[in-house]
This record gives structure tokens, sequence and C-alpha cells, in this order.
């Protein structure tokens, strides 16, 4: 790197970062109602989800932002099967303790 050339500092490039995020996604893209939900995020980078959308902001040492765009990926897919599945099997074992306790 040279001496002319600095990386810019954690708290600029968050700043950087969230002014790349607003202007793609609004002003309110923080909003619960809005859909869109923080997966991943530090003062270089965010990754943002909304249903079976990921959009990753980057932010280089020396300020400039880039966007993509993707699927989410089998991780993510596996991760949303496997919470349903627990969340069926958890409501299941439960129903089954109450009709055994006699509460249904």
């Amino acid at each position: 790197m040279t001496d002319d050339m600095q990386p810019i500092p954690g708290e600029e490039a968050r700043a950087i970062l969230e002014q790349a995020i607003r202007d793609r996604l609004g002003e309110d893209w923080d909003r619960e109602d809005s859909g869109w939900a923080v997966v991943s995020s530090h003062d270089y980078m965010a990754r943002l989800n909304k249903g079976r959308i990921n959009i990753d902001f980057y932010v280089d040492l020396v300020g400039k932002v880039r966007i993509e765009e993707k699927p989410v990926n089998p991780g993510q897919d596996t991760g949303r099967l496997f919470a349903w599945m627990f969340l069926l099997a958890s409501l299941g074992i439960g129903f089954l303790l109450a009709k055994i306790i006699g509460w249904l």
C-alpha cells in the first residue's frame, strides 16, 4: 500500500455501509414489517435476507462498495427445514404430554 492510500477506519466504513443499504433498500428497510433481516454484519460487510434473497454489501479498505444479490444457499434451506421440523416435533411432544397428563 502506498503512503497516499490509507485504509479507512471501521467507523467510516460502517457509515458508508449503512448509506449503501439505505440507497438500495430504502430509508425504512430496518422496520420489522419490511421483511429484511440482518443475517451477519460488521463494519466492512453486511448480509441481509428477505424470503429467498440474500443481499451482501461489502466495503473495501478504500471505501468502495460492492453489492451482490443471490438466492439463499442450500445451508440456509436445510436450516429452515430443521427449524420447522424441530418446531413441529416440539408441538407434537407437548400435545402428547398434555394428553398423557389429562389436560386434553
